[in-house]
């Protein structure tokens, strides 16, 4: 990474925003309010720390519009401080210059296309048939199974796996531990014992997709996965075969998706989130972390099944409720029932 020491009014001009205060005052790197000190720019988006924002060291913040005069610190002021934030941090972030070429250590089969410019690092394997493009790397260790295709500008770190006949789209990246196009979970009941459905399918992934360490994404049994383009996932993410997933939905930790689910555009899933087999997500749907989806959503909204935590014993008494839901609406059922009868009576 690399430092670049920016006034604040031309940072303002690249990334938007108001500035208040001082324009002339330089920024170098990006920081939390607690961590930052001089030369840092910060930014402040939620009230909780507002006593982090008056001890802040930064020489500037970014703010939204309400909290215009929360500082007296030079600011730039904006509707979305996260999203400036995110802006601001890309600029001041550079990663290493790419060193182009295949290291001694790499085994490359017959057939296999790497353009000029791309970087294979040490002990890669990059299987027969397999294209690399312009402008991508390889971290160490990397696995390519024969006529897997990488869009230019991708980064693969250390360790990742991608099964044969598999696609990766350009700029996209993919964090150590990834595997793409292991078997889906496909097995078919013979008198007592499973049968291993051959998985013929193969995963597709598209442009500036960013997928998470150690996360897996099965390839499809007869069609392919589809991961969309801008999608983002999380770490240690399962995704079942034959699933597409939506351009630009962005799904956290640990989520679950079972097999041949689909799940639309700009969707945002939290994490632990479980979602079951053959369902269809609609676009735009945000379902809380830890949430158990069992049924197709078609609507756009927020969806949540989880119980926040509380004490134990109010805890056994919710459950104690839920467990006797069906026999006391049966009894509300009855005494509706006697109600009605006594009505028609009179």
């Amino acid at each position: 990474m690399a430092e670049r020491e920016v006034r604040l009014a031309d940072l303002a001009a690249l990334i938007g925003g108001e500035v208040v205060g001082r324009g002339d005052a330089l920024v170098r790197r990006v920081a939390s309010l607690r961590a930052a000190r001089s030369g840092d720019l910060a930014f402040f988006s939620d009230g909780r720390y507002r006593a982090e924002l008056q001890a802040t060291h930064a020489s500037a913040v970014i703010v939204g519009l309400p909290e215009r005069d929360a500082t007296a610190l030079p600011r730039i002021v904006c509707a979305d401080p996260y999203l400036l934030f995110a802006r601001a941090a890309r600029l001041f972030h550079v990663d290493a210059p790419l060193v182009a070429g295949i290291h001694p250590t790499a085994l490359v089969g017959p057939g296999a296309e790497i353009a000029p410019d791309a970087a294979v690092g040490p002990h890669c394997v990059v299987g027969d048939g397999a294209r690399i493009g312009p402008g991508s790397a390889l971290g160490p260790a990397c696995v390519l199974g024969a006529g897997v295709s990488i869009g230019g500008g991708s980064r693969l770190h250390a360790r990742v796996t991608i099964y044969a006949q598999c696609e990766i789209g350009p700029r996209a990246v993919l964090h150590s531990g990834v595997v793409i196009g292991a078997d889906g979970f496909g097995y078919a009941l013979d008198e007592g014992s499973w049968l291993k459905i051959p998985q013929t399918g193969r995963v597709r992934v598209g442009a500036d997709v960013e997928i998470g360490a150690n996360t897996t994404v099965d390839r499809g049994a007869l069609d392919d996965t589809v991961i969309g383009d801008g999608v983002k996932l999380d770490n240690q993410i399962q995704i079942g075969h034959n699933v597409a997933i939506g351009e630009h939905t962005a799904i956290a930790g640990c989520v679950g998706i079972a097999g041949s689910t689909r799940i639309g555009r700009h969707c945002m899933i939290g994490g632990a989130a479980m979602i079951g087999g053959h369902l269809a997500i609609a676009d735009r749907v945000v379902i809380a972390g830890g949430t158990v989806v069992t049924k197709s959503i078609d609507k756009p909204g927020t969806y949540v099944s989880v119980i926040p935590a509380t004490p134990s014993r109010e805890w056994r008494r919710t459950v104690a409720l839920l467990r006797n839901l069906e026999r006391m609406a049966e009894r509300l059922r009855s005494l509706e029932r006697r109600d009605s009868g006594r009505e028609r009576e009179k």
